[in-house]
């Protein structure tokens, strides 16, 4: 019987593991978006602090949050930029946030995302803090929190672990764009 038991309990733990390896973060599906302050640093306000979220108002939204700047990042936001250039007739929207407790050298890796990716739609901006604007529930064991809404109500949320984002969650993420777009 012994036998059977280990295994099981091995295989239970592997599985246990792999659920532990999703990330819950971000608003749910529903929730309302609050205000909360960004310095922007390569959109139309830059070199300001403002609130994106109230600037935007009821209009389709997708805004990143993030604590990394990695290839898998710069093809999110590069695939997002590309939708909201598409879909201006639908005013849709996008900001990335970068969450660091040192927005000078935020500010760097952000102009030169901007340059590499030749972002042009997207505002790239700096959140003083890791942690993230509280309201929004950004988990702190989050590397990128994705979170779109329309007429001010969250409808979808993709959360990953530091260093998990893969090409396949890029192409998730940006065709979910859609859901925004009604």
């Amino acid at each position: 019987m012994k036998r059977f038991i280990v295994p099981l309990f091995a295989l239970c733990a592997a599985a246990g593991l792999a659920v532990a390896a999703d990330v819950k973060s971000g608003l749910e599906p529903g929730e309302s978006p609050a205000a909360f302050n960004v310095k922007d640093v390569t959109g139309p306000s830059k070199g300001t602090s403002l609130c994106y979220r109230c600037q935007y108002g009821a209009k389709p939204v997708a805004c990143v949050f993030t604590r990394e700047i990695n290839d898998e990042v710069k093809s999110l936001v590069s695939g997002i930029d590309a939708k909201v250039a598409a879909n201006k007739d639908k005013n849709m929207s996008a900001f990335l946030v970068l969450l660091t407790d040192d927005a000078d050298a935020g500010a760097k890796q952000l102009e030169k995302l901007a340059a590499d990716a030749k972002i042009k739609s997207v505002p790239l901006t700096v959140f003083d803090g890791k942690s993230g604007p509280g309201e929004y529930k950004i988990a702190k064991d989050a590397g990128v929190t994705v979170l779109m809404w329309n007429k001010s109500r969250v409808q979808v949320n993709h959360a990953f672990a530091p260093g998990k984002l893969t090409g396949d969650d890029v192409k998730k993420v940006v065709s979910d764009t859609s859901k925004i777009l009604n």
